[in-house]
């Protein structure tokens, strides 16, 4: 037989060493990763694939057929260990099995001339079939990843939609939620999941205040239109209040408030209120009535529009002119500063809507995470509607002061504090706040009995006189920035026995979703009291127990193992495993210290400021997560440079934050791969629908896609359905509709809310961090759907866009 040494051409010969070359640098790469990974307790696949991939290499480049078949082996072998590691899913057997089976194709093309260089009669036909074999099945591996994968697909049967009845019908979108209970559901059907395909930019317009920092902190647009009558109402990063005509989207008025802080710029709402319609009083027994609030018939802002703004200002407008209010604290202005003491910018902001609760406009505010100790209180406060005077003060570091604090004090400072929007029931009078953290967040050695009572908790306050009815905590201690960090949603829930109770459901960054009785705070579905492992901060008063919302599916919050971790590459999915297994964690409650720690969820979510879209039709609540864990350590004397800063501005993008007052700065980061990427495995960022009847998953979806984002920051361009992590909240409709928008890809969508099954979306200019809304124009009758886009997070793109969709006429 002839020798192949001399037949070889120069590309062949070529082609064969640079193969073995890459075989060797990957399996170098396999074990030495893989030894480190294995020092570190981990799985021992990397170490023993990464030799043999090695031998594969010098024998390919030694021009020996058996380099091939070993390489055979090691991909057999690794189709097996995929599957006892990871299972049948989809995602984490193609970050396994993907690379391979291309280079298991690119192997069995070159083994004919590995053949030839050995002086064998190349089997050309068999390598050329079953190189394609794989080809195809890897191609098939690729085109699977164009299409969703369901975490929880939808099993059962599609229920027939309840019409509309007029008597109820949505009129306006008066609140932020839509409802003063955080529906987030409108009762309209004129767009629905047979005709939504036709849905089209009806208007679009431009604010004129386009958000210009990009990432994690700056200026973002969050907002949520009203819609009141013939008028939309908005707000842009700056404060400035817009009204438009709801069926054209021309400005009627503006309002330019331009207001500036140095780290925070967002609005995420408006409120609104009409003098000229009667009070509703509560109707729950031992209930406060509403005070009265009147307006001279036909004087300015019988109508008027509440804002809180960046700057510690509630504001009052005129909602047919845009003019301030004169009859409203000072020329339509109210210092939200006044009795906090030191609350220079960006200490103390306000981002979330005024929440009107009868004739009271309630307040919260907003205090910069982990910066000292010494910040201002998380005092909640009722404003008269009309005039703006204090009615009441609720200042959780000492409940005796129920108005201004004394002569020469302020409220108490650094206590927990309401930074996202409230709910109110006008049934009993009652606004609920959720509470976060005292400052700091992630050190409890400063913190007094109240701040262990109110923090991380849901607050019942008398709308009245601002005295609690009730408060339910659901994290003790909270040393992971577990704020409670949205608006409560009203439902009705069904007990075992078939009787309804009013109830509200809220999540919490935990991943935990809860549900609690409206009148006692009580939860309704079972809660664990789990043990869970302290730390070794001296003298942290470490909770020995956390709660588990356990009666309630949690979402995103699974204890994660080595075996979760992944990567576009089994290489990126290696340096995850190793950074896994090189930090401490003890599942959702790992304590901080001064080693390095994992925190998943950490403290962007599980869930967000987004809050639920509900849909009493069926009973269901939709609910949008981020699976974005973050590694977080703190240091001992915090560089001094650092301490004296005093500024947030590094807590927005990650990174060392002073924690000035503590012995300790702490430093955190996303737990991300070297491609950018989370390191755990997809999806990143769900939307589920839970029945309520059951408290089970009806379906879970990936919400979003890489189209617009992709590793090293580098758009990818292919629209990959990954599930990317949420911002912002759902909007769901009796049309069988839910809309959502704010993923990093530069869509507004529409699911079936029945089956979660995507059925439209349309391509925006940029991408958006608000929650979509919907009203039927009084004049014309037909229904809009309306999505504010100023850019998606971590996307340099900005814009300053409301968009309209309706049908064609």
């Amino acid at each position: 037989m002839e020798n192949s040494q001399g037949t070889l051409s120069a590309i062949a010969k070529i082609w064969l060493f640079v193969l073995g070359a890459v075989l060797i640098i990957a399996g170098l790469f396999f074990a030495i990763g893989g030894g480190k990974l294995v020092s570190l307790g981990g799985s021992w696949y990397f170490l023993i694939s990464g030799i043999a991939i090695i031998v594969s290499g010098l024998l390919v480049l030694l021009r020996k057929p058996s380099g091939a078949l070993l390489f055979g082996l090691v991909t057999i072998a690794t189709i097996a260990w995929a599957l006892w590691d990871a299972g049948l899913d989809f995602w984490p057997l193609i970050s396994r099995l993907l690379a391979f089976g291309v280079g298991a194709a690119v192997i069995a093309f070159t083994y004919p001339l590995l053949q030839k260089a050995a002086g064998r009669t190349p089997a050309t036909v068999p390598s050329v079939v079953l190189g394609a074999v794989i080809a195809l099945v890897s191609a098939a591996g690729f085109a699977g990843m164009m299409i969703p994968h369901p975490t929880v697909p939808f099993s059962g049967q599609v229920a027939d939609l309840k019409p509309v009845d007029p008597a109820t019908e949505q009129k306006n979108w008066e609140h932020y939620g839509n409802t003063p209970g955080g529906s987030r559901f409108a009762a309209l059907d004129q767009i629905n999941r047979n005709n939504v395909k036709e849905l089209q930019v009806a208007w679009t317009y431009r604010t004129g205040d386009t958000p210009i920092s990009p990432g994690g902190g700056g200026a973002e647009d969050q907002q949520t239109p009203l819609q009141v009558g013939d008028k939309v109402f908005l707000c842009t990063p700056h404060n400035n209040v817009i009204a438009l005509e709801a069926d054209t989207g021309k400005e009627i008025w503006k309002n330019e408030i331009n207001a500036q802080s140095k780290v925070w710029m967002r609005c995420r709402g408006l409120a609104y209120f009409d003098a000229t319609r009667p009070l509703q009083q509560p109707t729950a027994p031992g209930s406060t009535p509403v005070m009265a609030a009147t307006v001279a018939p036909g004087a300015l802002c019988e109508r008027r529009i509440l804002m809180n703004t960046i700057t510690a200002e509630l504001i009052a407008l005129d909602a047919d002119t845009g003019a301030f209010c004169p009859d409203f604290g000072t020329n339509g202005r109210v210092d939200l500063k006044v009795g906090l003491g030191e609350a220079a910018d960006p200490s103390y902001v306000l981002t979330s809507a005024p929440t009107l609760a009868g004739t009271t406009v309630v307040v919260g505010g907003r205090i910069a995470d982990n910066v000292q100790v010494d910040m201002p209180g998380g005092v909640m406060r009722g404003f008269d509607v009309i005039t703006g005077q204090l009615r009441w003060a609720f200042d959780p570091g000492n409940p005796a002061i129920t108005a201004l604090p004394p002569e020469g004090q302020t409220y108490t400072r650094s206590t927990p504090n309401v930074w996202a929007a409230m709910s109110y029931d006008a049934a009993s009078n009652t606004v609920y706040l959720p509470v976060g953290s005292p400052s700091v967040d992630l050190y409890g050695a400063t913190r007094t009995e109240l701040d262990h009572k109110y923090g991380a908790s849901m607050l019942a306050l008398d709308a009245t006189t601002g005295r609690e009815k009730w408060v339910y905590q659901t994290v003790h201690n909270d040393l992971w920035d577990f704020d409670t960090p949205m608006q409560p949603s009203f439902i009705d829930f069904k007990k075992a026995d078939g009787t309804t109770v009013p109830a509200l459901t809220f999540g919490t960054k935990a991943g935990q979703i809860w549900v609690l009785d409206r009148a006692t705070g009580q939860p309704l579905t079972e809660v664990a009291e789990v043990p869970v492992k302290p730390g070794k901060i001296p003298n942290e008063p470490y909770a020995p127990t956390q709660k588990l919302s356990v009666g309630m599916p949690q979402i995103g919050a699974q204890t994660l193992t080595e075996s979760d971790m992944w990567g576009a590459t089994p290489f990126d999915q290696l340096l995850c495993r190793i950074a896994f297994k090189g930090m401490r964690y003890d599942g959702v409650y790992t304590v901080p210290g001064t080693d390095l720690a994992l925190n998943f969820p950490g403290s962007l979510g599980g869930m967000n400021w987004g809050g639920f879209s509900t849909d009493p039709t069926t009973n269901t609540i939709f609910v949008n997560d981020m699976r974005l864990g973050l590694w977080i350590q703190m240091a001992e004397a915090a560089p001094a440079t650092t301490v004296a800063s005093g500024s947030e501005a590094v807590n927005t993008v990650m990174g060392v934050v002073p924690m000035k007052g503590t012995p300790y700065a702490v430093n955190k980061n996303r737990f991300l791969s070297a491609l950018g990427i989370p390191c755990q495995e997809p999806p990143f960022g769900t939307l589920t629908a839970i029945d309520m009847d059951t408290q089970k998953i009806k379906w879970q979806v990936p919400l979003g896609t890489v189209e617009d984002t992709g590793p090293l920051g580098i758009k990818m361009g292919v629209p990959i359905p990954i599930g990317m992590p949420t911002i912002g909240g759902s909007l769901a409709t009796q049309g069988g509709l839910v809309f959502f928008a704010a993923t990093q890809d530069y869509y507004l969508r529409a699911f079936d809310s029945a089956t979660g099954q995507e059925i439209w979306k349309a391509r925006m200019p940029v991408g958006s961090q608000g929650t979509p809304m919907t009203y039927k124009s009084p004049k014309t009758g037909k229904q809009y759907v309306v999505i504010s886009a100023g850019g998606a997070r971590q996307s340099p793109d900005r814009g300053d866009y409301v968009i309209a969709y309706a049908l064609p006429n």
